[in-house]
């Protein structure tokens, strides 16, 4: 019971870590009601192609490393935003583009490229795997429930470290990624006009977080 309800946690970490609006949801959205369910899947695999490389990461030592170093990680929000503020500006000009067949297979190599690299330079995932993900990866147990009451110890225990663990965690992500373009390309047969309005809605996102991110960038290299 102990190896399955880590398993099943494992599967809410990962939803957690994908799920949240953010620069990677907003291009995941993008490539799916502009290109199809393929298009949007690829850009969600990129990202997750780079949690796995996150994983390896703070497996040996690496991000911890990243994140002492400020001028490194200053540069490497930097180099993020300005990405966000381009694929912004390709997000909006996508959404008065008419794309046929030869275009959607251009679109999803561009999508698994454009998530892989944002991901790479996002803050807030390399924030999870020095915290959270460093955390998940220390052998141990963790009785979840015994903080919130005594009653409920051994209820909901947790294997830290287990593989059981790591496989939910990247299972939960893969269902997000598989779940979230079919979601929306399934809502786009059903409703005129979607796709322009994610692809701006998607465009407002990677802008905003483009400047968040070069202001934080400014500011920890000032």
């Amino acid at each position: 019971m102990t190896t399955l309800t880590t398993l099943l946690v494992g599967v809410v970490f990962g939803l957690a870590l994908a799920a949240p609006p953010g620069p990677m949801n907003a291009i995941i959205a993008e490539e799916s009601v502009l290109r199809g369910w393929t298009a949007g899947f690829r850009a969600g695999l990129g990202a997750a192609t780079a949690d796995f490389v996150f994983f390896v990461l703070a497996y040996v030592g690496v991000v911890a490393f990243v994140a002492e170093v400020t001028l490194l990680k200053g540069a490497m929000v930097l180099v993020g935003g300005v990405l966000m503020l381009y694929f912004a500006y390709g997000a909006a000009t996508d959404a008065q583009t008419t794309f046929t067949a030869s275009d959607a297979a251009e679109g999803e190599s561009k999508g698994f490229r454009k998530a892989f690299v944002l991901a790479l330079t996002n803050p807030y995932q390399i924030l999870f795997w020095l915290t959270v993900g460093v955390g998940l990866l220390e052998p141990g147990t963790v009785d979840a429930l015994s903080y919130a009451s005594e009653a409920l110890a051994g209820l909901l225990v947790v294997e830290t470290g287990s593989p059981a663990l790591l496989v939910g965690l990247f299972g939960g992500i893969g269902v997000w990624i598989t779940g979230f373009p079919a979601a929306l390309n399934a809502a786009k047969t059903r409703v005129d006009g979607l796709a322009p309005a994610v692809a701006y809605g998607s465009a407002a996102v990677l802008a905003g977080f483009g400047v968040y991110f070069l202001y934080d960038a400014v500011t920890t290299l000032a």
